[in-house]
C-alpha cells in the first residue's frame, strides 16, 4: 500500500509542478533512498538489521454477508499472517457486516481471537457497518474506529418463520412432526405451534442474547452493557459517546497515516482459478455488460419515443 499511494503522490506532483522542479524532486527523493538503503546495508553487516526492522501493518477484508462465508478466506489469511508477524506489527481489519448466523460469526470472531492470542495488536476499522454478527467481530479489536456515519451496535439476537399451519388445515391437508426428545422442535413452518414450544424457543434467544452480552463485555469492559444491548443500533459518534468504539475515523486516514512509520501490505487469500473457470467468469461479465448496455439503449430509446 505504501508503494500505491506514492505512485498516486507522484502522479500529482507531476501535473501541478513544473517539468524541472519535478526532477529535482525524483533526484532528491532517489537520494534518500540510496543513503537509506546504504544505512540498512552497514547496519546489515554489524548485525543490527533486527533492531532496525521497520514494523508492519497486515491489512484484511472482510464483507460479511448472513452466512458468514468469507471466513473461509479469513482463517486461510490470518493464519499466514501469524507464521510471520510479531507483537511489534499490527493487523488492520476493514469490517463490514449487517450480521447473520450465530455460529457462522461465532466462527469468525474466533479467527479474530487468533491474532490477540499472539499479542499482535488488532485494529478494526468500520467505514460503512458493523452490526450484530459484525459488532461480534468487530469488539474484539484492540483499537476500534468507525467512520462518523458507520452503523454499530444491534447487540440482540432475532428469529423469525412462517406458519402455513392454518392454510393447510383449511385445504384438509395434515401435516406431522415426529420427534424424540420433547424440545426437538419448538416451532416449525407447518405444524401446529404450541405455547410451551413459543416460551422454549424464546427462552433459547434470551440465552443466546445473554452469551452475546457476556461476550461483549468481556473485550469491551468499559461499555454499560444493559444499556447498549437492546438491539439498538448508533451512529459512529453517538457510538463513540456509548463507548461502543475508540474513535471516529476512516480505515483511509488510518491506513496513510501509519503508512508515514510502517510497511502495509494488503493480504488477501485468492483460490487460484484454472483458465476454463477464467474464461467462464470473463463471458458471464461480458454477456452482463452486453445485456445492460442493450438495455439501457432500448430504455433511451423508449423514452425518446414518447
Amino acid at each position: 500500500m505504501n508503494e500505491r499511494l506514492e505512485d498516486m503522490q507522484h502522479s500529482l506532483e507531476s501535473s501541478l509542478l513544473d517539468k524541472d522542479s519535478y526532477k529535482q524532486l525524483v533526484k532528491d527523493e532517489q537520494k534518500r533512498e540510496k543513503a537509506e538503503a546504504k544505512a540498512r546495508r552497514k547496519a546489515l553487516k554489524k548485525g543490527e538489521a533486527a533492531d532496525k526492522a521497520q514494523r508492519r501493518v497486515f491489512v484484511l477484508d472482510f464483507d460479511g454477508d448472513i452466512a458468514a462465508s468469507e471466513v473461509d478466506p479469513l482463517r486461510e489469511e490470518i493464519s499466514a499472517i501469524l507464521t510471520v508477524a510479531t507483537p511489534d506489527d499490527e493487523v488492520v481489519l476493514r469490517l463490514e457486516s449487517a450480521g447473520g448466523l450465530v455460529h457462522a460469526y461465532g466462527l469468525a470472531a474466533s479467527q479474530l481471537e487468533r491474532i490477540r492470542s499472539h499479542s499482535i495488536p488488532l485494529t478494526v476499522c468500520v467505514d460503512k457497518v458493523a452490526a450484530s454478527g459484525g459488532y461480534m467481530m468487530a469488539c474484539l479489536a484492540d483499537r476500534l474506529l468507525a467512520a462518523p456515519f458507520a452503523v454499530l451496535g444491534s447487540i440482540g439476537v432475532v428469529a423469525q418463520l412462517p406458519n402455513f399451519h392454518k392454510l393447510l388445515k383449511k385445504h384438509d391437508i395434515e401435516f406431522e412432526v415426529l420427534t424424540a426428545g420433547e424440545f426437538k422442535r419448538t416451532l416449525t413452518m407447518f405444524g401446529e405451534n404450541t405455547d410451551k414450544g413459543r416460551e422454549k424457543f424464546i427462552e433459547e434467544l434470551e440465552d443466546t442474547h445473554e452469551l452475546f452480552k457476556g461476550f461483549v463485555s468481556s473485550y469491551r469492559p468499559q461499555v454499560d452493557i444493559d444499556k447498549v444491548a437492546t438491539g439498538e443500533i448508533w451512529f459512529g459518534k453517538r457510538a463513540l459517546d456509548e463507548k461502543l468504539i475508540d474513535e471516529v475515523s476512516t480505515s483511509d486516514d488510518y491506513l496513510m497515516q501509519a503508512s508515514r512509520d510502517a510497511d502495509v501490505f494488503c493480504v488477501r487469500y485468492e483460490v487460484k482459478k484454472s483458465l476454463q473457470e477464467r474464461l467462464s467468469d470473463f463471458t458471464v461479465s461480458a454477456g452482463d455488460r452486453l445485456m445492460v448496455r442493450w438495455w439501457n439503449r432500448l430504455y433511451r430509446s423508449r423514452l425518446l419515443s414518447r
